[in-house]
Protein backbone atom coordinates (compact mmCIF):
# COMPACT_ATOMS: atom_id res chain seq x y z
CA UNK A 1 0.00 0.00 0.00
CA UNK A 2 2.52 2.30 0.65
CA UNK A 3 4.39 1.48 -2.63
CA UNK A 4 0.94 2.56 -4.41
CA UNK A 5 0.97 5.98 -2.30
CA UNK A 6 4.13 6.79 -3.28
CA UNK A 7 4.20 6.38 -6.68
CA UNK A 8 0.97 8.24 -7.09
CA UNK A 9 2.56 10.83 -4.74
CA UNK A 10 5.87 10.84 -6.99
CA UNK A 11 3.52 10.93 -10.77
CA UNK A 12 2.42 14.26 -11.67
CA UNK A 13 -0.21 13.02 -14.22
CA UNK A 14 -1.79 11.00 -10.87
CA UNK A 15 -1.26 14.45 -8.74
CA UNK A 16 -3.51 16.31 -11.21
CA UNK A 17 -6.07 13.19 -11.66
CA UNK A 18 -6.70 13.88 -8.08
CA UNK A 19 -7.09 17.43 -8.52
CA UNK A 20 -9.90 17.01 -10.78
CA UNK A 21 -11.82 14.30 -9.00
CA UNK A 22 -11.45 16.24 -5.91
CA UNK A 23 -13.03 19.09 -7.81
CA UNK A 24 -15.89 16.93 -8.61
CA UNK A 25 -16.34 15.19 -5.20
CA UNK A 26 -16.72 18.50 -3.91
CA UNK A 27 -19.22 19.46 -6.55
CA UNK A 28 -21.45 16.63 -5.31
CA UNK A 29 -20.60 17.13 -1.54
CA UNK A 30 -21.71 21.01 -2.27
CA UNK A 31 -24.94 19.58 -4.10
CA UNK A 32 -25.96 17.47 -1.43
CA UNK A 33 -25.62 19.83 1.32
CA UNK A 34 -27.43 22.20 0.44
CA UNK A 35 -29.85 20.09 -0.46
CA UNK A 36 -30.25 17.98 2.48
CA UNK A 37 -29.78 20.96 4.96
CA UNK A 38 -32.10 23.57 2.70
CA UNK A 39 -28.60 25.92 2.26
CA UNK A 40 -28.99 28.98 -0.37
CA UNK A 41 -25.76 29.15 -2.44
CA UNK A 42 -24.59 32.81 -3.52
CA UNK A 43 -23.26 34.11 -6.39
CA UNK A 44 -19.88 33.52 -5.41
CA UNK A 45 -20.18 29.85 -4.13
CA UNK A 46 -21.50 29.44 -7.41
CA UNK A 47 -18.10 30.61 -8.95
CA UNK A 48 -16.60 28.39 -6.76
CA UNK A 49 -18.73 25.41 -7.95
CA UNK A 50 -17.69 26.27 -11.59
CA UNK A 51 -14.22 26.36 -10.86
CA UNK A 52 -14.50 23.09 -9.08
CA UNK A 53 -16.07 21.60 -12.22
CA UNK A 54 -13.81 22.92 -14.59
CA UNK A 55 -11.02 21.29 -12.71
CA UNK A 56 -12.38 17.88 -13.25
CA UNK A 57 -12.85 18.89 -16.86
CA UNK A 58 -9.06 19.95 -17.14
CA UNK A 59 -8.28 16.45 -15.57
CA UNK A 60 -10.17 14.98 -18.44
CA UNK A 61 -7.28 16.60 -20.64
CA UNK A 62 -4.73 14.26 -19.14
CA UNK A 63 -5.97 11.99 -21.82
CA UNK A 64 -5.14 13.36 -24.84
CA UNK A 65 -2.42 16.39 -23.74
CA UNK A 66 0.65 16.46 -21.93
CA UNK A 67 0.48 16.97 -18.16
CA UNK A 68 2.44 20.30 -18.48
CA UNK A 69 -0.20 22.07 -19.81
CA UNK A 70 -3.14 20.32 -18.47
CA UNK A 71 -0.87 21.43 -14.77
CA UNK A 72 -1.08 25.03 -15.55
CA UNK A 73 -4.59 25.45 -16.50
CA UNK A 74 -5.36 23.83 -13.05
CA UNK A 75 -3.15 25.81 -11.47
CA UNK A 76 -4.64 29.18 -13.05
CA UNK A 77 -8.00 28.06 -12.45
CA UNK A 78 -6.70 26.84 -8.71
CA UNK A 79 -5.07 30.26 -8.62
CA UNK A 80 -8.76 31.77 -9.21
CA UNK A 81 -10.59 30.06 -6.64
CA UNK A 82 -8.32 31.14 -4.07
CA UNK A 83 -8.94 34.36 -5.18
CA UNK A 84 -12.73 33.91 -5.20
CA UNK A 85 -13.15 32.27 -1.91
CA UNK A 86 -10.33 34.63 -0.48
CA UNK A 87 -12.90 37.70 -1.01
CA UNK A 88 -15.93 35.54 0.40
CA UNK A 89 -13.99 34.88 3.10
CA UNK A 90 -13.03 38.39 3.68
CA UNK A 91 -16.79 39.50 2.71
CA UNK A 92 -18.12 37.31 6.01
CA UNK A 93 -15.05 37.75 8.45
CA UNK A 94 -16.03 41.37 7.49
CA UNK A 95 -19.32 42.61 6.16
CA UNK A 96 -20.33 45.82 5.68
CA UNK A 97 -23.63 45.63 3.77
CA UNK A 98 -21.77 45.73 0.30
CA UNK A 99 -23.22 42.28 -1.98
CA UNK A 100 -21.33 39.88 -3.71
CA UNK A 101 -20.22 42.04 -6.67
CA UNK A 102 -19.60 45.30 -4.33
CA UNK A 103 -22.59 47.59 -6.02
CA UNK A 104 -24.24 46.58 -8.81
CA UNK A 105 -24.75 43.44 -10.41
CA UNK A 106 -20.81 42.41 -11.91
CA UNK A 107 -20.63 40.88 -15.27
CA UNK A 108 -20.28 37.54 -13.63
CA UNK A 109 -23.42 37.79 -11.47
CA UNK A 110 -25.45 38.33 -14.70
CA UNK A 111 -23.36 34.90 -15.85
CA UNK A 112 -24.13 33.36 -12.22
CA UNK A 113 -27.74 34.34 -12.98
CA UNK A 114 -27.81 33.08 -16.60
CA UNK A 115 -25.97 29.41 -15.77
CA UNK A 116 -28.81 29.15 -12.67
CA UNK A 117 -31.86 29.19 -14.99
CA UNK A 118 -30.04 27.04 -17.41
CA UNK A 119 -29.36 24.22 -14.47
CA UNK A 120 -30.56 25.10 -11.18
CA UNK A 121 -29.88 22.47 -9.01
CA UNK A 122 -26.22 23.14 -9.92
CA UNK A 123 -26.16 26.93 -10.23
CA UNK A 124 -29.22 28.52 -8.98
CA UNK A 125 -27.87 31.10 -6.72
CA UNK A 126 -30.12 32.52 -4.14
CA UNK A 127 -27.67 33.38 -0.94
CA UNK A 128 -25.81 36.19 0.51
CA UNK A 129 -22.39 36.00 0.34
CA UNK A 130 -21.29 37.95 3.42
CA UNK A 131 -23.92 35.18 5.54
CA UNK A 132 -21.54 32.04 6.23
CA UNK A 133 -24.48 29.73 6.78
CA UNK A 134 -23.56 26.86 7.35
CA UNK A 135 -20.10 26.26 9.69
CA UNK A 136 -17.98 22.77 10.27
CA UNK A 137 -15.04 22.77 12.45
CA UNK A 138 -15.08 26.67 13.45
CA UNK A 139 -14.78 27.19 9.09
CA UNK A 140 -17.51 28.32 7.10
CA UNK A 141 -17.77 27.05 3.42
CA UNK A 142 -16.00 29.94 1.68
CA UNK A 143 -13.02 29.24 4.13
CA UNK A 144 -12.73 25.27 3.48
CA UNK A 145 -13.42 26.45 -0.04
CA UNK A 146 -10.20 28.76 0.32
CA UNK A 147 -8.05 25.49 1.70
CA UNK A 148 -9.22 23.46 -0.56
CA UNK A 149 -8.29 25.58 -3.44
CA UNK A 150 -5.25 26.26 -1.93
CA UNK A 151 -3.77 23.06 -1.41
CA UNK A 152 -4.79 22.21 -5.17
CA UNK A 153 -3.01 25.21 -6.14
CA UNK A 154 -0.05 23.98 -4.64
CA UNK A 155 -0.47 20.35 -5.74
CA UNK A 156 -0.95 21.62 -9.55
CA UNK A 157 1.84 23.75 -8.79
CA UNK A 158 3.95 20.96 -7.79
CA UNK A 159 3.22 18.74 -10.46
CA UNK A 160 4.06 21.62 -13.01
CA UNK A 161 7.81 21.54 -11.45
CA UNK A 162 7.66 18.01 -12.03
CA UNK A 163 6.98 17.77 -14.96
CA UNK A 164 9.97 19.76 -16.07
CA UNK A 165 10.86 22.11 -18.91
CA UNK A 166 9.55 19.51 -21.87
CA UNK A 167 6.00 17.96 -20.03
CA UNK A 168 7.68 14.43 -20.01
Amino acid sequence: MRKLLTTIWLNPRWQLAGIGLAGLALVGGGVVLAQTLNLAACPLCILQRMLYLLLGIEALLLLVNRHRLVALLMAVTAATGVFIAGYQTWLQRFPRGISCGGGGQAWWEQFVDWAGKQVPLLFEASGLCSEAGWVFLGLSIAEWSLLFFSAMLLLALRALRMSGPRGR
